[in-house]
C-alpha cells in the first residue's frame, strides 16, 4: 500500500514574514467589514443567549433550498440538518442507522433490503414511512430535473419499492458496493416527505422550497431564511439517532458574511460563536485569544483550476463561449506544467495543505492518488514553452502566442470568486506563470452565484474551482462523467468542467460494482489518472481546515482528539451542531468534544460485503504500517 507524501503543517509561529505580508496585503482592505446582513435585520440572540448557537454559514452559501437541485456546500449542510437520510455515518466511519435500523444485501448482491424505523413523524405530524424514501429515490431515477444534484448516486438502481411501511427494497442493475453511502448527511440524498413534494413535481425546476417552517425530520427545523443574510433553525425536540437525543441548543443561526475577514470580526466581537474556514493569517491572529479555541483539522476537499475544453450537452450539442484553443490538449498540458503547486501550498496557504493531483484528499487515505514518476506533470516553464513551440504556437511581437489555425492570440478569461482572497492570490501567480509561456489571462472576479451560472452555461474559459467530499468517492467521480453534462434543454446537468471521457465513464460504472476494496481502489486510481492526464481539471492543493470556537459560549463542538501532528479528524456540520452544548461557566471544555470522529489521520472505513451480511474494515494508517 502506498504511503502518501503528506505535506505536514509546520509549527504555526514559524511562517515566513513574506507569506504574512502577501496575505495581509489582500486581507487589509476588508478587515473588519460588517457581516453581509448586519444592517438588514439579522436575528439576535434570545433573552437567554446560552440557548442560541450562532455560527458562520459555509462560505459557498446556499444556492437553493430545493434538495433536488442544491449542490453548494452551504445547501448540502442545510439539507443534512433538516432532512433525514437512510443512513448516518457513525463516528467510526461506518454506515449507521438513521431512518434505516438495519440493512442487508442478497447473495447475488443485486438486492438491498432496509428496515425503516417505525413511529417517526415529519415535523407536520405526518408519519414517515418507507414509501417516502422509495418515492424520493424513484423521482431522482425518472425525472431529469430531480436528478440534477444526485442523479449519479442512483444511476445503477433498477427499482426501488416499499412493500410495506417499514421495508425499503433497492434492486440494482449490477452489484453495487456503496449503497449504504447513497443517502448519508451532507454528501448523500436527503429523503423528503412525499405528501409535500408530490405537489411540486411539475414545477420542480422553479420550486424554491421557502415555505417555513420547512417540513422535514432532522436534528433541526429551518424556520427562517434570508438569502445572503442568515438561516434560523430551532431544535427538533423529537429527534433521536441511536442513543443521541435532540440538540442541546434551542436555536441555531447560521450567518452569511461577505468574506472570512468579516466573519472573523464577528467572532472577535462575540456576534458569532463558531467559524470554520479560516486562512492561516486569521488563524494566527486568533491563536492567543483568551476566549477562543483555535483548531486544525484534516481537510475534506480540493482547490483547483477548471479548463473549458469545449462545453456541450449530453447529445454533443456545443454550448457556451469557451475559447476553442483550449480544446487542444497540448495547450492544457502546457498550462499544467506552468503551475508551481508547491509554491501555492507554501505561499497561499502557508504550508497548511497538500499538493494536489486527484479528486480525493489525503484525509481519505485509501482513495488518495499520486501520479507515478512517468505520469507526473512537474512544474517547468521550459517544458511548457517547449510544448507550445512544438505545437506551432509562435510568440507574436508582444510575447503572446498565436494560434496557427485561427491566427488568434492565446488570451483566456479566468473567473475567480470575488469573496475569496485565496483566489486573488492564486490568480496573481497564474497570470505571471502564464505570461512566461506566452499566454495572457484576463482575471474576472465575480460572485459565487455568477461564477456558477457561467459554469453551467459554458460561458467561461478557466475558473477557480473547489469541492468538499465525503468518505465515498462516487459523487466526486460522477461530476466528471459524460452523464453529468446538461440536456439540450439546459436541465439535468451537474458537471464540474464539461469533462467527458468514455473510458473514464466505463471505469465509473466499474467502480460502482466492485465489492473488493483493493480492486475498487485500483479502478478509482485509474479514473483519477485519466482526469490528471486530460488536464480539464488541474487539482492544485488540498487545504487543511482551520477554525475557532468561543469557549465561553459553546462546548463539544469540535469532535475527536488531536493526533501527534496536532490535527483533529475531518469535521462535519451535522455532528458539529448536534453535539454542541452550552459551555460551563469555567469554559474548560474549550469547544472540543471527547467523542471519536468518523475519520482521522488518514484512516477511514471501507465497505466490505461478506455473503449476505454487511461488515466494515479499516485501512491501516501510515503510522500503523510503519
Amino acid at each position: 500500500m502506498r504511503t502518501p507524501r503528506i505535506h505536514r503543517t509546520r509549527p504555526i509561529r514559524r511562517w515566513c514574514a513574506a507569506a504574512f505580508a502577501g496575505m495581509l496585503a489582500v486581507a487589509a482592505p476588508v478587515l473588519g467589514a460588517p457581516p453581509a446582513g448586519a444592517d438588514n435585520g439579522d436575528p439576535q440572540r434570545g433573552s437567554n443567549d446560552t440557548d442560541t448557537l450562532i455560527a458562520a454559514m459555509d462560505e459557498s452559501g446556499v444556492d437553493t433550498l430545493n434538495p433536488f437541485l442544491g449542490y453548494a456546500n452551504g445547501a448540502t449542510e442545510t439539507f443534512g440538518l433538516i432532512y433525514p437520510m437512510l443512513n448516518s455515518l457513525d463516528k467510526n466511519g461506518e454506515p449507521a442507522p438513521y431512518l434505516a435500523t438495519s440493512w442487508e444485501t442478497s447473495q447475488d448482491k443485486l438486492t438491498w433490503t432496509f428496515e425503516i424505523r417505525d413511529g417517526l413523524e415529519w415535523s407536520d405530524g405526518e408519519p414517515i414511512t418507507a414509501e417516502d424514501a422509495a418515492w424520493t429515490l424513484n423521482l431522482i431515477m425518472t425525472n431529469d430535473v430531480a436528478a440534477t444534484a444526485n442523479g449519479s448516486l442512483v444511476s445503477n438502481f433498477k427499482s426501488v419499492t416499499a412493500p410495506d411501511d417499514d421495508t425499503l427494497v433497492i434492486k440494482t442493475k449490477k452489484p453495487q458496493a456503496n449503497v449504504p453511502y447513497v443517502s448519508i448527511p451532507e454528501s448523500g440524498i436527503p429523503i423528503v416527505p412525499k405528501h409535500i413534494w408530490s405537489k411540486h413535481v411539475d414545477d420542480l425546476k422553479s420550486c424554491q422550497n421557502e415555505e417555513f417552517p420547512i417540513v422535514g425530520y432532522g436534528p433541526w427545523k429551518l424556520v427562517e431564511y434570508k438569502p445572503e443574510q442568515y438561516e434560523k433553525f430551532v431544535a427538533n425536540k423529537d429527534f433521536q439517532l441511536g442513543d443521541h437525543g435532540p440538540p442541546a441548543f434551542d436555536e441555531l443561526i447560521l450567518e452569511s458574511f461577505k468574506n472570512t475577514d468579516a466573519a472573523v470580526a464577528a467572532l472577535r466581537s462575540g456576534q458569532i460563536d463558531y467559524l470554520q474556514g479560516l486562512n492561516p493569517t486569521q488563524y494566527e491572529s486568533l491563536e492567543n485569544s483568551d476566549d477562543l479555541k483555535v483548531y486544525q483539522a484534516y481537510g475534506d476537499g480540493w482547490t483547483g483550476l477548471a479548463i473549458n475544453d469545449g462545453a456541450r450537452t449530453r447529445s454533443g450539442k456545443k454550448i457556451g463561449t469557451a475559447n476553442p484553443i483550449l480544446a487542444d490538449d497540448k495547450v492544457r498540458l502546457a498550462i499544467h506544467h506552468a503551475i508551481d503547486k508547491d509554491k501555492l501550498v507554501e505561499n497561499v496557504i502557508a504550508g497548511h495543505g497538500v499538493v494536489g493531483a486527484g479528486v480525493m484528499p489525503p484525509s481519505y487515505e485509501q482513495w488518495f492518488w499520486e501520479p507515478s514518476d512517468d505520469v507526473l506533470v512537474e512544474h517547468s516553464l521550459e517544458k511548457a514553452n517547449e510544448i507550445l513551440d512544438n505545437a506551432g504556437y509562435k510568440k507574436g511581437p508582444n510575447g503572446v502566442r498565436i494560434d496557427p489555425d485561427s491566427g488568434k492570440k492565446l488570451v483566456f478569461r479566468l473567473g475567480t470568486h470575488s469573496d475569496e482572497p485565496a483566489d486573488a492570490q492564486i490568480a496573481k501567480y497564474l497570470k505571471g506563470w502564464l505570461d512566461d509561456i506566452g499566454i495572457k489571462i484576463k482575471v474576472e472576479p465575480m460572485s459565487f452565484s455568477k461564477l456558477n451560472d457561467d459554469l453551467a452555461k459554458g460561458d467561461w474559459d478557466m475558473l477557480m474551482d473547489g469541492w468538499h467530499t465525503g468518505p465515498d468517492p462516487t459523487y466526486q467521480l460522477s461530476i466528471q462523467t459524460c452523464m453529468a453534462l446538461p440536456l439540450d434543454n439546459g436541465t439535468g446537468g451537474y458537471t464540474d468542467s464539461f469533462h467527458c471521457n468514455r473510458a473514464y465513464d466505463k471505469l465509473f460504472r466499474k467502480q460502482l460494482t466492485t465489492f473488493d476494496p483493493d480492486k475498487r481502489v485500483e479502478v478509482v486510481d485509474e479514473m483519477q489518472q485519466i482526469l490528471y492526464e486530460d488536464n480539464s481539471n488541474i487539482f492544485m492543493y488540498y487545504r487543511n481546515s482551520l477554525g475557532a470556537v468561543r469557549t465561553e459560549k459553546v462546548a463539544n463542538l469540535v469532535a475527536g482528539e488531536q493526533d501527534s501532528d496536532g490535527f483533529y479528524p475531518v469535521q462535519t456540520a451535522f455532528w458539529h451542531y448536534l453535539d454542541a452544548e452550552p459551555a460551563s461557566s469555567d469554559g474548560e471544555s474549550g469547544g472540543v468534544s471527547n467523542t471519536v470522529w468518523y475519520v482521522g489521520g488518514g484512516a477511514v472505513a471501507v465497505l466490505v460485503i461478506a455473503g449476505g451480511g454487511l461488515a466494515m474494515r479499516r485501512r491501516a494508517t501510515a503510522d500503523e504500517r510503519e
